[in-house]
């Protein structure tokens, strides 16, 4: 009998497993199916990205103990993973909204779908919000500037301004550093702190090659 129950639960969970892929292959939910599955994508990417960033970022520069580090490291993963997975969802239900309203789909849509959702998932002045802000905010400003030169509001440069961007980049963010550091992401002080400052510090072998500062009391 025992054998029986567990063909019937296998026959069971195929048939369901058949109904939910003839479901997803229904045109007419496609939207609300691209919602959730956006939805799911958002979770997995933000985890993703966000867990060996703040494994790194924790062990390096944060004090506490081991337990303290590993809810750190948690915490900040599960933020970052929900706000991208609502953001996902609040951006392609606005989407499929508004070109179910307008019968059509047109570039205006995605502007205030993403402002909306910007708004209301990330504007929250957090570290987390924070990074995610500036590293959409350098890579769009390189999308506009490459953008208005194909459009040809700006004309083609002669050489790679790149080499140009480098230097104003590096030597503003020192500036910023040595004399006004308060203006600067905490995260980017630790860095920095650890790069040109901490190299600054050492009293033997131990602290000028093995470790970055020294935990006895010599």
């Amino acid at each position: 009998m025992a054998g029986g129950a567990m063909a019937d639960g296998g026959d069971s969970f195929r048939a369901l497993l058949r109904a939910a892929n003839a479901l997803l292959q229904q045109r007419r939910y496609h939207a609300a199916l691209a919602v959730i599955k956006g939805f799911r994508n958002g979770a997995v990417y933000g985890a993703k990205i966000r867990a060996p960033h703040a494994l790194v970022m924790t062990f390096l520069f944060k004090s506490g103990s081991f337990r303290e580090k590993l809810k750190s490291i948690a915490q900040a993963t599960y933020t970052h993973s929900r706000n991208l997975a609502y953001f996902v969802f609040t951006y392609k239900g606005l989407l499929a909204a508004q070109s179910r309203l307008q019968g059509k789909k047109i570039p205006f849509h995605s502007f205030l779908a993403a402002c909306i959702g910007g708004w209301l998932v990330f504007g929250d002045n957090n570290p987390i919000n924070s990074q995610i802000i500036m590293y959409l905010l350098s890579r769009i400003l390189f999308g506009l500037a490459r953008l208005a030169v194909e459009k040809g509001y700006i004309p083609q440069p002669r050489q790679d301004p790149f080499p140009l961007l480098a230097a104003l980049v590096w030597g503003t963010v020192l500036w910023l550093f040595e004399y006004h550091r308060d203006t600067l992401q905490p995260s980017l002080q630790s860095s920095m702190t650890y790069l040109y400052e901490d190299s600054e510090v050492w009293h033997d072998v131990s602290d000028f090659l093995i470790y970055n500062k020294r935990t006895d009391s010599k």
